[in-house]
């Protein structure tokens, strides 16, 4: 504690993210991309002139924005860029959820940034408990209620279970609020599901969210964008206007456009992931691990007769990082990132020794 800080500084409960191990181990925690940006997005910072770096980059970053919206069918102005999606979801909050005191809407169990954000900006919230099969339910954000909800957010899949609505699901919740945005955080939506940017022409309430961190393996960018009707992202563009007009860096802005442009690499690479996911989650099943259904780059598991925390801990030794929470409800599971064939086999063999012993 300080006493220069700002009145709301100490109650602020900072996101934790997953561990960035100094020493070499098998990083299996953050769910990182298993392979690697294209090549062509090393060439194209190569031939990015140096000379560039003492000018500022392009505000709206034009060229990126142009072919985001081409990739999904858009016009530019219904895209808006930021430096990671985290950074995109603070601006929607900010934008958004800040309505006469209403309450925003999202589920117990899902990206805990969520809550964070709602600290850091005063926002209400009610959390909606999901299914005991850790589904979202559609009826705790399409029941009539005494105070109308400020906005609804959820990933999709889900994070960390990994569960997916269908887009007549997504359809409902929106029809159900029409006053109201409906954020949809597809920071995982490649690996199997179906975007929501498709309802966007029946629903101007819709907002989603997208990143370039998992699926086209550019984390260490922080590029992130939103996709949502004209009139909400001239919203979000005067929020961050008025706090940096300058968020995307020339070399993020570079490779971003590069590898959103290499369509064969994406599609080679996300469709080995998604083939390394179902081969682990049958090898985890066989060595009697009971796996969510998984639309995303990693998989969430629990073993009925091994505490998750010791497994956690007895992987650690072996230099193998899976990640695991202990909210109540999910503290029996591990979150485990895709990794190559190999490592995904790696880990296996430890597992198979853990459980043998």
């Amino acid at each position: 504690m300080s006493r220069f800080w700002s009145d709301h500084i100490h109650a602020l409960e900072p996101y934790v993210p997953g561990e960035q191990p100094q020493q070499k181990m098998l990083k299996l925690n953050t769910n990182e991309h298993a392979y690697g940006p294209s090549p062509k997005v090393f060439e194209a910072i190569a031939a990015k002139n140096n000379a560039d770096l003492r000018l500022y980059p392009s505000a709206d970053s034009t060229d990126l924005r142009q072919a985001i919206a081409a990739l999904h069918q858009v016009q530019p102005q219904q895209v808006f860029l930021g430096n990671g999606s985290d950074e995109v979801l603070a601006h929607i909050f900010n934008t958004l959820f800040l309505r006469d005191g209403r309450p925003l809407l999202m589920p117990d169990i899902t990206y805990s940034f969520y809550k964070t954000y709602c600290t850091y900006f005063n926002v209400p919230y009610e959390l909606q408990a999901l299914a005991e099969d850790f589904s979202i339910c559609i009826e705790d954000y399409t029941r009539e209620r005494a105070i109308t909800p400020a906005a609804i957010i959820f990933a999709n899949p889900n994070a960390p279970t990994g569960r997916t609505l269908s887009l007549e699901q997504i359809a409902t919740i929106a029809a159900a609020n029409p006053d109201a945005a409906v954020v949809v955080d597809e920071a995982y939506v490649d690996f199997g599901a179906e975007s929501a940017i498709a309802l966007l022409g029946r629903f101007d309430n819709i907002v989603v969210v997208h990143t370039l961190s998992k699926s086209y393996a550019l984390a260490g960018m922080r590029v992130g964008y939103a996709i949502a009707s004209s009139e909400i992202v001239a919203g979000l563009q005067r929020v961050k206007d008025s706090f940096n007009s300058y968020p995307l860096d020339s070399l993020a802005q570079t490779a971003a456009l590069a590898a959103v442009q290499d369509r064969a690499y994406f599609d080679e690479k996300r469709l080995a992931i998604i083939a390394s996911r179902d081969k682990l989650t049958k090898d985890l099943q066989a060595l009697g691990f009971q796996v969510l259904p998984s639309k995303t780059n990693f998989v969430f598991a629990t073993h009925p007769q091994v505490d998750a925390a010791q497994l956690h801990q007895q992987l650690r030794t072996r230099q193998i990082l899976v990640r695991h929470f202990t909210q109540k409800r999910i503290e029996q599971f591990l979150r485990i990132t895709i990794g190559t064939p190999e490592q995904c086999a790696t880990l296996i063999e430890a597992m198979r020794e853990i459980l043998s012993a």
